[in-house]
């Protein structure tokens, strides 16, 4: 299983960033796949998560109206569009691959709901 997470970088405050995240080695399609951040000497955040494009979509309060998340099934692939960031985006960002567990559509939020994980990448914003 690999998670390879791109697209981080240095952006002016207000300024704009599109991170992707490229899965292989499990069926993508059954997975919900997440966005999570983490800043040293704080846990890891829940940022946002999907399942379908048409539904089954969360967000943190956060980055609620500024960030979008995606998903690409044909190719698997997972993206966050970043808007508007600020000082506090900055963090290493990381995807993640959670299993679908029942029936009905649940997005978790919880960083030990996700069983994979990608290696981060860095967004750093400044003033």
């Amino acid at each position: 299983v690999q998670l390879q997470a791109s697209g981080g970088g240095s952006v002016q405050a207000g300024g704009s960033l599109r991170l992707s995240c490229a899965a292989s080695g499990f069926i993508f399609g059954s997975y919900y796949m997440g966005w999570f951040r983490q800043v040293p000497g704080k846990e890891r955040e829940f940022v946002a998560a999907i399942f379908g494009n048409d539904g089954g979509i969360k967000y943190s309060d956060s980055v609620q109206g500024r960030f979008a998340i995606s998903r690409d099934n044909a190719k698997n692939a997972v993206y966050l569009q970043m808007n508007s960031l600020n000082v506090e985006d900055t963090a290493v960002y990381y995807c993640a691959a959670a299993p679908r567990r029942s029936v009905v559509i649940v997005i978790p939020t919880r960083h030990n709901e996700y069983m994979y994980w990608g290696q981060g990448t860095q967004v750093t914003v400044s003033s």
